[in-house]
């Protein structure tokens, strides 16, 4: 029997565990990202993080959202899920506004909805194709530039457009069941992969350098706490499953940190000036 502290608030030391457990849920999916967010401020410089991490979370977050009408999981993950949506829009905030700074030459405006002359392109490559001219490379230099947009409020459009029409479809296969657990798989999947494009990052530049390895360690810490309370609260498999795949991922990262010590080391050196 669980030890009382209070007769009158019936407030027992399992109380206490699980309000406590509970808010480092919801505080230590955020944590990692201070660190990152403080090291790009303070150098300017936000190369060596990969904005496809904050994608992933968007959308894992969000349809885990979607997924808490179909089917009702503990409130903590969903305000967790909100808390950590609002955060990566403070992380691509920083990036885009660092980004620009940092232009020696003022590049050209992506944006995510299309502009006149990407209209009129559009419409030039409709009419040679229907006169059997060679068209334009159009949508590949769409894909191209998909969530590299140059302003904050085209990363807010992209997110409310998947947003609605996530919402459009559940309301209607909400009463689905395999729709509602493959919502619930997606989202738990795309948040288990979001080491993924950090990881492909680090490979490119051959370096770690731009990246918070705090962020990280503590990626691994909460991802390990995460897991074990996933098992010890019998959340549905897929909850820890999907923890347990995002482990061996925050795994490969801190061996990229080992493996590019040096070359990490030589491109500080060259930024700082040494």
């Amino acid at each position: 029997m669980d030890w009382i502290i209070s007769d009158e608030l019936g407030l027992t030391v399992g109380h206490l565990v699980g309000w406590g457990a509970a808010g480092a849920m919801i505080i230590g999916g955020v944590a990692p990202y201070i660190p990152q967010y403080r090291q790009i401020k303070s150098t300017q410089d936000a190369e060596g993080f990969s904005l496809y991490v904050c994608l992933a979370l968007l959308i894992a977050n969000t349809l885990r959202i979607l997924f808490w009408f179909g089917k009702r999981y503990e409130l903590p993950l969903l305000i967790q899920s909100i808390v950590m949506n609002i955060t990566m829009f403070v992380m691509i905030h920083l990036c885009v506004t660092v980004r620009k700074k940092s232009q020696i030459i003022r590049a050209r405006e992506r944006i995510f909805t299309a502009q006149p002359d990407e209209t009129a392109r559009w419409l030039h490559q409709r009419s040679s194709i229907s006169s059997g001219e060679k068209p334009h490379r159009f949508y590949d230099m769409k894909r191209k530039y998909f969530w590299a947009w140059t302003d904050f409020q085209s990363y807010v459009d992209c997110m409310l457009v998947f947003s609605v029409l996530g919402a459009a479809i559940t309301y209607l296969l909400i009463e689905f069941s395999p729709f509602v657990e493959l919502i619930g798989f997606m989202a738990l999947f795309t948040e288990a992969m979001l080491g993924a494009p950090q990881i492909a990052k680090n490979y490119q530049n051959k370096s770690t350098e731009g990246m918070s390895v705090s962020m990280v360690v503590m990626w691994t810490c909460g991802d390990l706490f995460k897991t074990a309370y996933f098992v010890l609260r019998d959340a549905p498999p897929q909850f820890w499953v999907c923890g347990s795949l995002q482990v061996s991922l925050d795994i490969v990262i801190l061996l990229q940190v080992w493996l590019y010590r040096d070359n990490t080391a030589a491109a500080r050196r060259l930024r700082r000036g040494d």
